[in-house]
């Protein structure tokens, strides 16, 4: 298995191979990326999907929707919740790849300190 730093570069070279730095993104562009696939995993949710419910879409296909727990070809595109978290993963990973940014060792970090936190912390309410 890759280290998640290994899976950065990945993605953010997928990135560059396909065109996406071309041209200069602004920070503020890249955030309002990730914050879009997390919208889609919302509309997703208000749409009745279930949090682990996957279908497949390709082009051109006229059939129902492919509900089914493998992808039966590359290039149909896997649709629902897990998708878009994978999304959001994918375009942070290129966003650390993009900025230099050791992302194993702020995870790793991060989680260390939020061990040390209280129960419920901070108090704040949705």
């Amino acid at each position: 298995m890759k280290s998640i730093n290994e899976l950065v570069q990945a993605a953010h070279q997928n990135a560059k191979d396909k065109g996406w730095w071309d041209e200069p993104r602004s920070f503020g562009e890249i955030i309002a990326l990730i914050h879009s696939e997390v919208s889609e995993a919302l509309e997703d949710h208000r749409n009745g999907k279930q949090p682990t419910e996957v279908w497949y879409e390709a082009d051109g296909y006229e059939g129902p929707i492919i509900q089914s727990d493998m992808q039966r070809y590359p290039e149909w595109k896997p649709c629902g919740i897990p998708s878009e978290f994978a999304d959001v993963v994918i375009r942070i990973f290129d966003a650390c790849g993009r900025y230099g940014i050791d992302l194993e060792k702020a995870i790793t970090e991060k989680m260390a300190y939020n061990a040390t936190r209280p129960q419920r912390h901070g108090g704040k309410v949705l």
